[in-house]
């Protein structure tokens, strides 16, 4: 059908009078190839090209009139202006060509009639590429501009010519000597500059054409290309000029710059030589890199890539009409996107295949063919998901023909899909996979389905050798057995499908007053009112939106509000107000939370629907084989387990849906609607607690703007009566969400980007800001991450349980006041109270209002502040009294750098010392013959005393004031208490605890201890920097080098400050001489441990400043000038220790500044094979609008906004590094689990039983130096090389942006070079880590 309609448009345009200086020659032969004779008769050959031309539905039936004539004339201008993209095109880049075929594809009409160019107002013109997908992405062009435009693209080609016909001839001879065909991975050579988002199609990935769908599916619906390519002849000649006398005097021209011209070319021929030298080694590196993120699997999932906030929340729309039934309201909205084009260009194929299933289930065929005919009116072709949709309904269908299934399973074929396919890579929901396979057997008996278990090897050459040689590995097993562990899954499958957990509050504990329980008794009233108001607000709201036009293409919170039941969305907004804190809350913070409570219950409802728990407990069950102790011992993984068993039982529902999270905007929205209908309609007696006043009904919360730093910010703030209410009832109930609490049985393994950690509550894999999506997308391209699953899975395998003891003393102080010296936060009753003054009062005068104004301030932040610190605390203790006596697990996922968290939010063991300190293993392992004294030396370690000492001398202080840690244990409120003075008081609490019970116990060695001993890096990122640059004096300071006592390297800065310090107050400085006697090396400290994380001078003199003003004897007047002379001389002291940290850290600071510079974001490969990429973007403002207010988002993660070159480059180097951390704790965790041990860590800290601290620290050291063996920087400059230097343009060798990327090429490939320290010192250090 393409090709009748270019036929009838080629006839047509050929009768007018305009294009009689341009003929157009159509032959039909072997897929369409054309030749475009534009204009003056110049060939253009058209092939294998970054341009590309709009398919767009011509009508072939041109009506005669004077429009049709205009018509033609805006064609005819068009094609001026594609002759002059090409022209520019040719002279920005010069490549090897082979000639491909191209296909005209249909122009998309405006409007339903019979279409031409007519562009309806307000519209603009589209430059738009096509990707090998199909998928389009516009850049509007205004459309009152297009001579202008033509003229300017006109002058540039002329300008560039005479530029390049010198050089030509050189060039040229050096583009010959090249090999025609380029690997896959430097494919991106064929890119010119400012084209870097066009890609390059083949004829060789054309697919076949001229079949068609049954009628049914896709009538009068073709299979031809959707896109067109346009091919820069290698050989075309350069335009001629139309006029003789223009071309003489250019030859005159030319003829008088010989002599120049000579020099130029001998330099280009040198610069060329230099680049070409590059691009033969980056040729030769390139093919390591393409099997994780070659240009293929980028483009492959182009539809994705060009997702945005706007195509997530139409994909989101019309997923909650299909969950909800109203598949009507969601076919209108589908249409009325549809139907005007600029809106059809945000559609992608997942869009259209949502319509696709949904009809399926009711086995409507004719509904399912006008979609496949809408998606090729778009412009797109049929996905997996398409064709699976499309046979499921004829699987439904008991009438559907076998000759019909032929055809849809022939048309699959044709466009390069397997039946297999289908069920290897397609999401099932309910019986979609039954009559899919029904329908496939119908046509072919005997089919079965072939399925591959994911096993492949770890690409990273770092983890191989851990999956292929098991022989020795014996993977820890749980203290449980297979029955209790399934006791467990039910428990937490419970907890998850409420979806809410309501625990008791630990100041429960305190005696219930009169005044408490007249509140807690009013509360509960109006809590019940404030239920039937909000139901009846609710219903009406939703009775209003559902009223409105279905075929309005505007997006409706009507599906979102009908996901769940009213009362539950009623309880949401009542658990927000009961958690309000009294100063308030951000409107988009409030927002948010509301719309991911209502998310995350939408998501538990989803697989209950999908029918996906039965198969999920199914799995679960038969999982816990591999877990549980009286199950024979396995030599495979949990995620390889996992794996196996969902392949075992294939049939049904498939766990992961292929649900989509909900875009921020679309939550923040949802959320504001909810919050409104809160504002409006909860309202509470004035009179309620003094019945004195008059009685007026007021509203609870009030909607308040209120400025931080400059910019304007809507508050919800609740109504002082409220506040007061709720202190002084002192509720003894907490509501929180379930996936705020640790899980009751082992966690889901990890097995995909998409699932794992909770059993129906939906998880990420990495964490993100808040709408940024390039990092799941850069998973997703991702072959291999087994390594990084596995390691998050070991961590999350650890089982935990609460220390009693210390909980029990904790939550006494608690209850009594807090302590500021243990770190526990005194109730709000200690609060300084809010100065009351009336403004407008004469007698005081402009200086004590403006006093008075800054008291109470001063007192509502730190009331604010009290507030936060107690409720966190509170939710804390009341978390980890509630799990007393439970046995529990952590699930764990990762930062875009790679570094591991818990998912729970509150009490975990990455939580402060208080937090960490409740926290104990669930599995107990005998101290042996040198666990005792790892409890000791590890108790030495938390009080942050002899710091400089050997391990030896740490233990004989321990063996010195054993009386003191057993007072400690004993009487830790009332004895000496010792331990009060630690760095870590409540920890070293826990510790003397331990030690007290071992030495008490009749045989300390056979002593059962669950206590975690912590092993911590030394200044890890300094270590890291040091190993990489192999630096000996830096790695002599971070004690990379075996030493008799641990080396520090902050004490030896402090030392080095104090020498410069004394030389400058010898010479009358006198800043120096104030400071004589308070520089020490809790001063410097921070700052020298921040530097190496990318600190500025800035940030380090506040770090100083802060540390000097906590020093009472130091002069406060001479704060600001101290801090600013220490941090220099801190940065310089540094600067010479550490000279190959700072060569290395410069050199990555430089890299990101010219990549930002040129464009792109800095992205980079972990040595295990993790992708990441820097968010780091210009600020662009986006503005929702509602009835309460209008938020201004603040996005900075935006790809289409220009990369933010300052945070690029600043943060690489901190980046870099924490990836490196990252990949050494997840070495270590994989080594440590395949030997039998406990592994958990907090970042650069690692934890293990007293017993096998020996063996950790092995692993430890030798996974370091294996890391660092590797050609980090090395590997890092190949792939950004590969990544952003591939195309560098070398048509005008004098060109800004030649000059650019060949400054950039030259720095990438400059490596900084190593020094002589041997690495294998490391394992050889004992206070590498201690």
């Amino acid at each position: 059908m393409s090709l009748l309609r270019v036929c009838s448009f080629a006839k047509c345009l050929s009768r007018h009078s305009v294009f009689q200086k341009c003929a157009v020659r159509v032959s039909f032969a072997d897929r369409c190839p054309v030749r475009v004779s534009v204009r003056n008769g110049a060939v253009r050959r058209i092939s294998e090209s970054c341009l590309h031309i709009p398919r767009r539905q011509i009508s072939s039936v041109i009506p005669k009139s004077e429009d049709a004539k205009k018509r033609i004339l805006k064609q005819s201008q068009l094609l001026d202006v594609l002759e002059a993209r090409i022209q520019q095109l040719q002279s920005d880049i010069i490549v090897d060509v082979q000639h491909a075929n191209v296909q005209f594809v249909k122009v998309p009409s405006y409007g339903r009639g019979a279409s031409s160019g007519r562009v309806p107002k307000g519209s603009s013109k589209e430059k738009i590429d096509i990707s090998q997908s199909g998928q389009t992405v516009g850049k509007g062009v205004s459309k009152s501009k297009p001579s202008r435009w033509m003229e300017k693209l006109t002058q540039e080609k002329k300008n560039k010519q005479k530029k390049q016909q010198p050089l030509k001839q050189n060039i040229h001879t050096d583009v010959k000597e090249k090999p025609s065909s380029k690997s896959k991975g430097s494919k991106s050579n064929l890119m010119a500059i400012g084209t870097t988002h066009k890609t390059i199609s083949t004829a060789a990935k054309k697919s076949k054409g001229g079949t068609k769908l049954s009628d049914e599916i896709r009538t009068a619906a073709s299979s031809t290309a959707t896109s067109t390519a346009v091919t820069l002849g290698k050989t075309a000649a350069p335009q001629k000029f139309s006029k003789q006398k223009r071309k003489d005097s250019k030859k005159k021209d030319v003829g008088e710059e010989v002599n120049k011209q000579v020099s130029i070319d001998s330099q280009a021929r040198s610069e060329l030589s230099e680049v070409e030298e590059l691009e033969k080694r980056l040729n030769q590196q390139v093919s390591q890199w393409t099997s994780s993120s070659s240009p293929e699997s980028l483009q492959d999932s182009s539809e994705e890539s060009a997702c945005g906030n706007i195509q997530l929340s139409i994909h989101s729309y019309l997923e909650a009409c299909v969950f909800i039934g109203d598949i009507e309201r969601a076919q209108c909205f589908l249409l009325s996107q549809h139907r005007v084009m600029r809106r059809r260009k945000l559609l992608y194929t997942e869009v259209y295949n949502i319509m696709m299933r949904a009809w399926a289930k009711k086995g409507s065929l004719k509904q399912i063919g006008s979609i496949f005919i809408l998606l090729e009116e778009a412009g797109l072709k049929p996905n997996l998901g398409s064709y699976c949709a499309a046979l499921e309904c004829m699987g439904r269908n008991p009438n559907c023909f076998s000759k019909v299934i032929s055809r849809c399973l022939n048309h699959m074929e044709e466009d390069g899909l397997s039946v297999d396919d289908l069920f290897s890579q397609c999401m099932f929901r309910q019986d979609e996979r039954d009559m899919l396979l029904k329908a496939i057997r119908t046509v072919m008996p005997d089919y079965q389905p072939r399925l591959n278990l994911h096993t492949s090897q770890c690409s990273s050459a770092l983890a191989q050798d851990y999956y292929t040689q098991r022989e020795h590995h014996t993977y820890p097993k749980l203290d449980f057995t297979q029955e209790e562990l399934q006791e467990r899954f039910k428990l937490q499958l419970r907890v998850e499908q409420a979806c809410t957990v309501t625990i008791d509050s630990v100041e429960a504990a305190k005696p219930v007053t009169e005044n408490m329980a007249k509140m807690r008794e009013l509360l509960a009233e109006q809590r019940i009112q404030w239920q039937k108001v909000l139901l009846q607000a609710l219903r009406e709201s939703k009775m209003n939106l559902a009223n409105t036009n279905t075929k309005d293409y505007r997006l409706n919170l009507y599906p979102h509000l009908s996901l769940l039941e009213d009362r539950e969305y009623v309880d949401i907004m009542i658990q927000s107000v009961s958690n309000m804190p009294p100063s308030g809350e951000s409107l988009k913070i409030l927002a948010r939370d509301l719309g991911n409570r209502v998310y995350t219950m939408y998501s538990v409802r989803q697989k209950h629907k999908n029918q996906t728990v039965d198969k999920l407990e199914s799995i679960y069950n038969a999982y816990t084989d591999l877990l549980a102790k009286d199950i024979k011992v396995n030599s495979i993984l949990p995620r390889e387990q996992w794996c196996k068993l969902e392949m075992e039982q294939s049939s049904g529902p498939t766990l992961q849906g292929g649900e989509i999270s909900w875009p921020y905007t679309v939550t923040v929205e949802l959320g504001t609607y909810l919050v409104d209908i809160m504002v409006k309609n909860l309202k509470i007696n004035s009179d309620i607690l003094n019945p004195a006043y008059d009685r007026k009904v007021i509203p609870i919360l009030y909607h308040m703007y209120a400025f931080r730093s400059t910019r304007q910010v809507g508050f919800i703030k609740p109504h002082p009566i409220l506040t007061q209410m709720q202190q002084e009832a002192m509720e003894t109930k907490l509501t929180f969400d379930s996936y705020v609490m640790p899980m009751l049985c082992p966690p889901v393994p990890w097995t995909s980007v998409k699932f794992g950690a909770y059993l129906l509550t939906p998880a990420k894999l990495m964490r993100t800001v808040e709408g940024a999506i390039q990092h799941e997308q850069l998973l997703e391209k991702c072959q291999n991450l087994h390594a990084v699953f596995d390691s998050l899975n070991q961590l999350g395998n650890c089982a935990w349980r609460v220390n009693k003891p210390i909980l029990d003393i904790i939550i006494s102080v608690f209850n009594d006041r807090g302590s500021d010296k243990l770190d526990i936060p005194p109730p709000m009753s200690e609060a300084p109270k809010i100065p009351h003054f009336n403004p407008q009062d004469p007698t005081y005068t402009a200086s004590e209002k403006a006093h008075m104004k800054r008291e109470v301030i001063n007192a509502k932040k730190k009331c604010g502040e009290m507030h936060s610190l107690r409720m966190d605390a509170l939710y804390k203790l009341s978390i980890a009294n509630h799990m007393r006596d439970e046995i529990f697990w952590f699930p764990h996922n990762m930062d875009f750098r790679g570094r591991t968290y818990p998912c729970p939010p509150y009490f975990n063991h990455l939580g402060s010392d208080v937090t960490r300190a409740m926290l104990v293993f669930a599995e107990g392992k005998p101290l042996g013959p040198k666990g005792l004294d790892w409890l000791k030396i590890h108790l030495v370690n938390l009080t942050g005393l002899k710091k400089r000492s050997s391990l030896q001398g740490r233990l004989e202080y321990a063996n010195t004031i054993m009386e003191d840690i057993l007072d400690s244990a004993d009487n830790p409120l009332n004895g000496k208490k010792w331990w009060m003075n630690a760095d870590e008081p409540w920890q070293a609490l826990a510790c003397c605890m331990e030690i007290a019970n071992a030495v008490r116990s009749p045989d300390p060695t056979e002593f059962i201890s669950g206590f975690p001993v912590h092993q911590d890096g030394s200044c890890n990122g300094l270590q890291h920097y040091a190993a990489l640059g192999r630096d000996v004096i830096g790695a002599t300071s971070v004690n990379l080098m075996p030493c008799d006592v641990p080396q520090d390297v902050y004490s030896g800065v402090a030392q080095q400050v104090e020498e410069l310090r004394a030389r400058d107050a010898q010479n009358g400085m006198k800043i120096a001489q104030v400071l004589e006697g308070f520089i020490s090396r809790k001063v410097v400290k921070q700052t020298v441990m921040t530097v190496v994380y990318g600190v500025t001078r800035y940030g380090g003199r506040l770090q100083i400043e802060k540390r000097l003003k906590e020093i009472d004897e130091f002069p406060k007047d001479h704060v600001w000038d101290a801090s600013h002379y220490l941090v220099r001389l801190v940065f310089s002291g540094l600067k010479e220790m550490f000279t190959g940290t700072r060569e290395i850290q410069d050199w990555l600071t430089e890299s990101a500044r010219l990549i930002s510079k040129s464009g792109h974001t800095v992205e980079w490969v972990t040595p295990l094979g993790l992708p990441i990429i820097q968010p780091y973007h210009r600020k662009r403002s986006q503005v929702l609008k509602s009835s309460m207010q209008h938020i201004n988002l603040q996005i900075s993660h935006d790809t289409k906004e220009r990369p933010d070159t300052v945070k690029q480059k600043n943060a690489f180097p901190p980046n870099f590094i924490h990836s490196l951390d990252s990949t050494h704790m997840m070495l270590t965790s994989l080594y440590c689990y395949s030997a039998g041990l406990t592994f958990v860590s907090v970042h650069d800290c690692f934890w293990t039983h007293a017993l096998t601290v020996d063996t950790m620290n092995k692993i430890c050291r030798e996974q370091f130096v294996a890391l660092h063996s590797q050609p980090i920087l090395q590997e890092l400059s190949n792939f950004l090389l590969w990544k952003y230097c591939t195309s560098v343009p070398r048509t005008e060798a004098k060109s800004k942006k030649y000059q650019e990327y060949r400054r950039l090429m030259l720095l990438l490939s400059s490596v900084p070079q190593k020094g002589d320290f041997d690495l294998q010192r490391v394992k050889e250090s004992t206070y590498f880590f201690s």
